[in-house]
C-alpha cells in the first residue's frame, strides 16, 4: 500500500501534463499561424503601398518635368534666387502649384551634377548640392539615362515622418539635362500601423478564446480519464466488484468498456480462484482427516501389540493418500495453462481408446459401453481429448445402474464433429444442473468435482464446446469440435485461443 500514493500522484501528474500539452497544442500552432500571417500581410501591404507611392510620385515628377524647359532651367545661376530673376520666379511658381495641387512636401529641380536650380519646400539655394541624392545614386543614374523612377528606400524627415522621392528627367532637345524630384509622405503608414495593432489585438483575443477552449477541452478529457484512473486504481487495490462507469466520449468509452471487460474477467478469475481454494481446502481436509484417524488407530494397535488390523489401517491410509494425490493432480491439471500439441487424430480411434480405458470400471458394474463413430480426422491434442472423454465416459459409467448401457457416438455435422456420451442413469436433479460445470461441485463422496470443468476447458481450448442434456433415465453430454478451416483458424468462443481459466464456467 505504500506505493499507492505515489501511483496516484503519478496519474495526476500525467493528467496535468495532458492538460498542458493540449493547451500548447491549441495555442502554439495558432500563435505561429497568426504571427506568420500578420507579418506576411503587413510586409505585403507595405510593399504594395510603397510601390504605389513611388509610382504616384514619379508620375507627378514626370508631369512636372514635361512643363519645365530644360534650356531655361540651365540659365538659372547661383544668386538668381536672391535677385529673383524672371526665369527663376516662373519655375518656382510652377513647382509651387504642383506641390499645392498634389499635397507633396517638396518639389525641386537639379542639374546632372546634382546641384539645385530651384527648390520649393526644401529651401536650398541655387547651386547647392542636395545631400539626399547621394542616397539615390542608382535611381538618378536611371533618371539621367531617360527613365522615371522612385527611391527604393524610405527616409525619415526632420518631422519624424517617412518620405519617398519620385524622379523624372528634364530634357533639352531630347537630351537629359536635369531631373525633377518630388518628395511625398508615406502617410499610409499611420493606418497601416493602426491596422497592425488591431490585428495584434484581435490575435490576442483569439488566443485568449482558444486558450479557454483548450482549458475546457482539457478538463473535459481529464474528467473521464480521472474516472478511469480511479477505476484502475480500485482494481489495482483489489476492488473487483465495483463496475467501471460508462463514458459518453467514443474513444474514452471504448477504454471504459475494455476496462470493464478486464474487471469482469479478473472478478471471474478471482471468484473461481477463491472457489478452487475453498474446494481444495475442503477436499484435502477429508483425506487428511482419514489419514490422521487411521494412522492414530494404527499407532494404538501397534502399541497394544495388536498387529491383526494393522494391514487394514495401512490400506485405508494408502487409499486416502491416493485420493489426496488425485485431488492435487486434478487441481493442477485444471489450474495450469495447457498448450495444445495438435496432430491428426482419427475420431473412431479416439473414442475407442477413451472407452477402453474404462473397461475395468464398466465390467465391475456390468455396464456395457457401446462405441459408434463416423470416420473423421481431427487436428487436435489427442492426449487432452482422451482425458476429456475419459471423464465423460467415467461419469456415465458411474451414473449408470448395474447392467446398464453407455452409448458413445461420433457424428460429423457440417463443419463440426459432435461426440455424444449417453447413459441411462437417474439424470441430474434440476437444482444441480446449473452447477455441474462449477469447479469442485460434486455429489459423489469421493469425487473432486473437477472432471467436467476440466473437460469443458479442454473442449474450449480446441475451439469447441461441451454441453449436457439431462432427463430421467437419459443424460447426454455433447462434445462439439470444429473440423477443417474452422479448427485450423482456432475458432473459439470469444475469439481467443489458449486455455484461459476465467472461461471454464
Amino acid at each position: 500500500m505504500s506505493g499507492e500514493p505515489h501511483r496516484t500522484s503519478r496519474w495526476k501528474n500525467a493528467l496535468g501534463s495532458l492538460s498542458a500539452r493540449l493547451l500548447v497544442a491549441f495555442l502554439l500552432p495558432t500563435l505561429l499561424f497568426l504571427a506568420l500571417t500578420g507579418t506576411t500581410v503587413y510586409a505585403l501591404a507595405r510593399a504594395i503601398l510603397e510601390d504605389e507611392l513611388g509610382t504616384s510620385l514619379s508620375a507627378i515628377a514626370a508631369a512636372t518635368a514635361s512643363q519645365v524647359s530644360g534650356e531655361r532651367m540651365l540659365t538659372i545661376e547661383p544668386g538668381d534666387d536672391v535677385t529673383g530673376t524672371r526665369t527663376w520666379r516662373n519655375v518656382v511658381r510652377l513647382l509651387s502649384e504642383v506641390r499645392d495641387a498634389s499635397g507633396v512636401r517638396r518639389v525641386y529641380v537639379v542639374d546632372t551634377r546634382g546641384r539645385v536650380r530651384v527648390d520649393v519646400g526644401g529651401g536650398l539655394p541655387v547651386g547647392t548640392e542636395v545631400p539626399e541624392l547621394a542616397r539615390d545614386r542608382l535611381e538618378l543614374s536611371r533618371v539621367f539615362s531617360g527613365q522615371r523612377t522612385a527611391s527604393q528606400v524610405l527616409f525619415q524627415g526632420s518631422d519624424g515622418l517617412l518620405y519617398k522621392t519620385g524622379y523624372a528627367p528634364v530634357r533639352r532637345e531630347g537630351e537629359v539635362v536635369g531631373a525633377v524630384a518630388v518628395e511625398g509622405s508615406a502617410a499610409f503608414f499611420g493606418p497601416l500601423s493602426r491596422l497592425s495593432r488591431s490585428f495584434a489585438a484581435a490575435s490576442a483575443v483569439a488566443l485568449g478564446v482558444l486558450g479557454l477552449v483548450a482549458v475546457f477541452t482539457a478538463r473535459g478529457l481529464a474528467r473521464p480519464l480521472r474516472r478511469l484512473m480511479d477505476s484502475a486504481l480500485r482494481i489495482g487495490r483489489g476492488d473487483l466488484t465495483t463496475p467501471v462507469p460508462p463514458e459518453p466520449t467514443r474513444e474514452i468509452g471504448v477504454l471504459a468498456r475494455e476496462l470493464e471487460v478486464m474487471r469482469e474477467a479478473l472478478e471471474s478469475r478471482d471468484r473461481q480462484l477463491k472457489l478452487m481454494l475453498a474446494g481444495v481446502a475442503h477436499e484435502v481436509r477429508n483425506p487428511l482427516g482419514g489419514i490422521s484417524l487411521f494412522s492414530g488407530l494404527l499407532a494404538e494397535d501397534l502399541k497394544a501389540g495388536a498387529h491383526a488390523g494393522a494391514s487394514e489401517h495401512v490400506a485405508r491410509i494408502q487409499r486416502e493418500a491416493e485420493y489426496l494425490q488425485r485431488i492435487v493432480e486434478d487441481f493442477l491439471a485444471f489450474a495450469r495453462e495447457q498448450p495444445l500439441s495438435r496432430a491428426p487424430v482419427a475420431a473412431p480411434d479416439l473414442l475407442q481408446e477413451a472407452s477402453g480405458l474404462l473397461a475395468a470400471d464398466a465390467a465391475d458394474k456390468a455396464v456395457t459401453v457401446e462405441v459408434e463413430a463416423e470416420p473423421a480426422v481431427l487436428e487436435a491434442d489427442g492426449s487432452l481429448l482422451t482425458a476429456a472423454l475419459v471423464n465423460l465416459v467415467k461419469n456415465a459409467v458411474q451414473a449408470s445402474p448395474r447392467g446398464g448401457r453407455v452409448r458413445v457416438t461420433g457424428r460429423g455435422d457440417g463443419g463440426d464433429y459432435t461426440i455424444r456420451v449417453e447413459d441411462q442413469g437417474p439424470g441430474v436433479p434440476e437444482a444441480e444442473r446449473g452447477r455441474i460445470f462449477e469447479p469442485f461441485f460434486t455429489t459423489r463422496e469421493k469425487g473432486t468435482g473437477l472432471g467436467l470443468p476440466l473437460s469443458r476447458k479442454i473442449a474450449r481450448a480446441h475451439g469447441g464446446e461441451l454441453r449436457f442434456v439431462s432427463a430421467p433415465q437419459a443424460t447426454v453430454f455433447e462434445l462439439t469440435l470444429p473440423l477443417g478451416d474452422d479448427l485450423l483458424r482456432g475458432r473459439q468462443p470469444g475469439g481467443r485461443g489458449g486455455t484461459d481459466l476465467s472461461r471454464t464456467r
